[in-house]
């Protein structure tokens, strides 16, 4: 598919963006430009521009706006010391997209085109990529239902959008391990939608997420919804539990959990260091036991956004517990240092998990 180039009138300044790069943040920064390709019943994908970051815009009747057809991606890009940009296996992101499609009725985006829309972003906005230590290009995919009516039924008419910004850490606390708490709200149910990538997973979150804030803590941790017992995942991270006699748990993937593209790559470089690693179900209960006994060693959450993070308190209604010393663990340091020493070409890809793009 060809892409139209449309030239953006005011880019941001040189200076300006270099200060923004300097201190990114997370998620309050965007490049200048913008990806959108249109869905239409019977043209299906067409219309693919690269053009100026604006407005959408919408008719009031908008199918997202009142029946959240809306579904979304999160991936990065990283500058290498060589200077060429690549992307951490970006066409499971592109897979995980079409999944979380098919649950919310929308059109399957063609992976390569997922891919060629990144590329033609990072062509225009290839100066946005930091270089620092620590940063990189958040990539933010996502597709709406653009149809205007008032009916409940799957729309025929949807845009697909890819959209960047510059990040740095993910967490403001800066804490050497994250404290989280134990919502008594429920994330997602059997037969819900907690496998895929919608809006409204999070919007759901929220009030929660608010509430672990308010009490003075990083994150907010699910249970399941049946039993209020067993540990799901986090508001957005996936958990590992890392134990003294050489065995590493993460909850199974059973329809609730997002099936995280870090998750499946820990449980790869975990099981290559010769590790027992299981996907089995967690409760809170036995987590609270095993942290006291100290056969629990670490809990490690991982993510797009944050990578891999430790875990060193985790509160609730009933008390609060802490993790080993309540710091980052050895493995957890470890197993991060590896995963993103792949990621940005200090260490050798052995997985063909890096796609230079720039």
């Amino acid at each position: 598919m060809e892409f139209q180039h449309i030239t953006h009138p005011s880019p941001i300044a040189d200076a300006e963006r270099e200060a923004i790069l300097a201190n990114p943040g997370f998620g309050t920064h965007f490049t200048d430009h913008m990806v959108s390709i249109e869905w239409t019943e019977n043209a299906g994908w067409h219309d693919a521009k690269v053009g100026p970051r604006q407005p959408i815009q919408l008719d009031p009747a908008a199918a997202v706006l009142h029946y959240a057809q809306e579904i979304f991606e999160g991936l990065k890009a990283y500058r290498h010391a060589d200077g060429t940009i690549a992307l951490f296996r970006p066409e499971e992101n592109a897979k995980r997209l079409n999944k979380s499609a098919d649950r919310l009725a929308m059109p399957n985006l063609p992976e390569g085109l997922f891919i060629e829309a990144i590329r033609q972003l990072i062509a225009v906005d290839k100066a946005w990529v930091p270089s620092a230590e620590g940063a990189s290009l958040y990539l933010r995919p996502f597709m709406i239902a653009t149809e205007a009516f008032l009916g409940v039924r799957p729309a025929k008419r949807y845009k697909f959008m890819l959209i960047a910004g510059p990040a740095g850490n993910y967490f403001k606390s800066g804490a050497p391990a994250v404290s989280i708490w134990i919502s008594d709200y429920t994330r997602a149910a059997p037969g819900g939608t907690g496998a895929a990538k919608c809006g409204g997973n999070y919007a759901a979150s929220l009030v929660p997420t608010r509430e672990a804030f308010a009490r003075g803590h990083d994150q907010v941790l699910f249970l399941d919804a049946v039993e209020h017992k067993w540990v799901e995942e986090l508001g957005g991270m996936n958990l590992f539990f890392v134990f003294d006699d050489g065995k590493v748990v993460t909850p199974p993937l059973t329809g609730t959990i997002l099936p995280g593209i870090t998750r499946a790559s820990l449980i790869q470089l975990l099981r290559e260091e010769g590790l027992d690693v299981r996907e089995e179900p967690y409760s809170i209960d036995q987590w609270r036991a095993d942290a006291e006994s100290g056969h629990l060693l670490e809990t490690m959450a991982c993510g797009t956004a944050a990578v891999v993070t430790p875990v060193g308190k985790v509160a609730g209604e009933d008390g609060e517990f802490t993790i080993g010393s309540g710091g980052p663990g050895q493995l957890t340091s470890k197993i991060r240092e590896r995963l993103t020493g792949i990621q940005r070409g200090e260490l050798a890809d052995t997985h063909s998990w890096v796609m230079t793009i720039g």
